[in-house]
């Protein structure tokens, strides 16, 4: 477990899934299932979760190495936790473990729609390399396109 600030992190669990899933239900539109993060931690996916001090799990991300590139899959922030910081200080925990890993870089899409990952990312260093045509499930039988950013390690 390491300790940043007011928050831990841990490696994913299997028994951690289902409040992964809650997580990601509160917080997505169109969620991952819980096969799908029980997939990422069977295949060996760098994945974490975030607890506060009382041991609440706050947040989770996902990160798949791709040859020399950290690629993150998945990152979110229970939506009660969001605007203190919690983003931030979790998308630098996602950058110390693409170093940890030894990757040059860290890829990830965002829709464009979500302002707020956009300019976290952005903050961060992040900087938009491309877009891919209707990569996200939206709204009434729709598609969204994503922002593919990347940050050089």
């Amino acid at each position: 477990m390491e300790k940043q600030s007011e928050v831990s992190f841990r490696r994913m669990e299997i028994r951690h899934v289902q409040d992964v899933v809650e997580i990601e239900k509160d917080v997505f539109p169109f969620p991952w299932s819980y096969d799908s993060f029980i997939n990422c931690v069977g295949c060996g996916y760098d994945c974490w979760v975030m607890r506060d001090e009382s041991e609440d799990m706050i947040g989770y991300f996902v990160v798949m190495r791709v040859v020399d590139e950290a690629h993150l899959l998945t990152f979110a922030i229970r939506s009660a936790s969001q605007r203190h910081g919690l983003g931030r200080i979790m998308l630098r925990r996602v950058v110390e473990v693409a170093r940890e890993i030894g990757t040059d870089s860290v890829f990830l899409e965002v829709r464009p729609s979500n302002e707020p990952a956009r300019n976290l990312y952005e903050s961060m260093g992040f900087k938009e390399i491309g877009r891919r045509k209707n990569y996200y499930i939206a709204a009434s039988n729709t598609r969204e396109d994503a922002i593919m950013m990347r940050l050089p390690l």
